[in-house]
């Protein structure tokens, strides 16, 4: 009788383990992503900033898990790529093309699927997609960029116009406040997905008070493009209204632009004012996700949560004399993706495998035990933080910006095709209509860089006899591309 009663016994356990078990296999998610954060300005990438950049925290995260090098984006502006990460889609699918479009109220995203799967979700910081968030258990938000000093956040309830201002607190300060909060009310029964978005390193580059004189007395060094003339490029390259000195404007660096300067001078004087800006900006950033480790650690959740740092897009940090984002060049289209998972990605690990922002739906997904809905583009790199890339994994990726000289900044609408050594880029000419757009009648153009030769993209090699076996291969690879995804107006 014994025995009857023993089994007895395991039948009534066995549930409960398997249940306790499921409940740590199914890890909590932290989504930090930061606004316009170049992987340049995060010391782990090992740039030539790393002899000043001051980020202790995102290096900790990076040793205690992996980095990619290869993270892209499809569409290197805030409100696609926003709506990129959460639908899975690129801008043609999901219908965010531009900064001016407002994610469909209809969509089904990431914020919903997690719930189905049993999630609490919550959003807090930037969302930039114009509608209130939906599909989250708790929200606040910045409205549109949001302001660095006494922010003004709407809480989930409330409408756009009636916002709670935290006076006397810094964005990054506050966001990373009401994320602690968060997670400390929530149901303890289930696992959380929580997406922390940070609004720095966004210009105007407006530092917390105490670090606006973290480089007072630094010599930043400068990249080795800084000085760039745009010969032997596109055309309309040398049009981009975003060089560094020259297209500022007083409220950037709070401070007047000369006029009595030559190019070159006034490129170097702005160079330094404005990464002392910014990389002040990273160093709020930076603290902030350092907090957000230590407190994991406090509350005995750090072995259960999965922490993903990343930005919207890159940046340009005077690479080509440029600031900003926008053009399929490598600082823009390139973000930081550092993720801790614990027990499951190796310490330390570096990768080079292609990753897009619209495979991070997929992943989450999957890592909650759930699979992506057939309406999603990218895929789960679940596998390759485990240690196992997949034998068919991407080998490119496909990039298109549509807002056509928009009048600000004057990008022309591109796409373009990327490999581990090329990058080709087609300016067609055209585009969507848009307010303020330049009515200007363009010649399409083309580049192609080899970026293991010219990994600065200086030489446009499109017309060079020497490479026309390599462009035959990317035009078939992006007219592959371009099938396969939908895009091809």
């Amino acid at each position: 009788m014994r025995w009857i009663t023993l089994v007895v016994a395991l039948l009534l356990v066995l549930p409960t383990i398997a249940h306790a078990q499921g409940k740590k296999k199914t890890p909590n998610i932290i989504y930090i992503m930061s606004d316009d954060h170049a992987n340049a300005a995060i010391g782990a990438y090992g740039s030539w900033l790393k002899p000043v950049v001051k980020t202790p925290n995102l290096d900790k995260l990076a040793a205690r898990g992996m980095l990619f090098k290869n993270s892209v984006v499809t569409n290197s502006i805030c409100t696609p790529s926003r709506a990129a990460m959460m639908t899975g889609q690129y801008s043609h699918k999901n219908s965010v093309y531009t900064l001016n479009d407002a994610l469909p109220t209809t969509t089904q995203h990431l914020g919903h699927l997690m719930r189905m799967l049993g999630y609490q979700t919550g959003l807090i910081g930037k969302w930039h997609l114009a509608i209130d968030p939906t599909g989250f258990d708790y929200w606040s938000v910045l409205p549109g960029q949001g302001q660095y000093i006494n922010p003004k956040l709407q809480m989930m309830g409330s409408k756009k116009k009636d916002l709670k201002e935290f006076t006397g607190g810094y964005s990054e300060d506050v966001i990373t406040d009401l994320s602690i909060d968060w997670i400390k009310k929530r149901d303890k029964d289930k696992p959380f997905m929580l997406l922390c978005h940070f609004k720095a390193p966004h210009r105007p580059w407006d530092p917390a008070p105490r670090f606006k004189d973290l480089y007072k007395d630094v010599k930043i060094p400068e990249p080795e493009t800084l000085l760039d003339d745009y010969k032997g490029r596109a055309k309309q390259v040398s049009l981009i209204r975003m060089r560094v000195g020259e297209d500022f404007q007083e409220r950037d660096l709070q401070m007047p632009i000369p006029k009595d300067k030559s190019r070159d001078e006034l490129r170097k004087w702005a160079y330094q004012e404005y990464l002392k800006r910014y990389l002040s900006c990273v160093a709020a950033v930076d603290e902030n996700v350092g907090r957000l480790m230590a407190f994991l650690e406090q509350e005995g959740l750090a072995e259960d949560t999965i922490i993903v740092y990343t930005s919207d897009q890159g940046f340009f940090l005077g690479e080509h004399g440029f600031y900003d984002k926008r053009l399929m060049y490598e600082p823009a289209i390139t973000t930081p993706l550092i993720i801790s998972w614990p027990g499951h990605t190796q310490k330390g690990t570096v990768n080079t495998d292609m990753i897009i922002n619209i495979d991070h739906a997929p992943t989450f997904l999957e890592l909650a035990g759930g699979k992506a809905p057939a309406s999603m583009q990218g895929k789960s790199y679940k596998s390759i933080l485990e240690g196992k890339t997949p034998p068919d994994w991407r080998k490119s990726t496909y990039y298109r910006y549509w807002m056509h000289m928009d009048g600000a900044h004057n990008v022309p609408a591109h796409y373009g095709v990327r490999t581990d050594r090329y990058t080709l880029i087609h300016y067609y000419g055209k585009a969507l209509e848009m307010k303020g757009a330049k009515d200007l009648k363009l010649e399409p153009e083309w580049e192609l860089f080899d970026r293991q030769k010219d990994p600065q993209q200086m030489r446009n090699v499109y017309a060079d006899p020497d490479y026309a076996a390599a462009l035959r291969e990317l035009r078939a690879d992006l007219d592959r591309h371009r099938r396969e995804v939908g895009d091809e107006k």
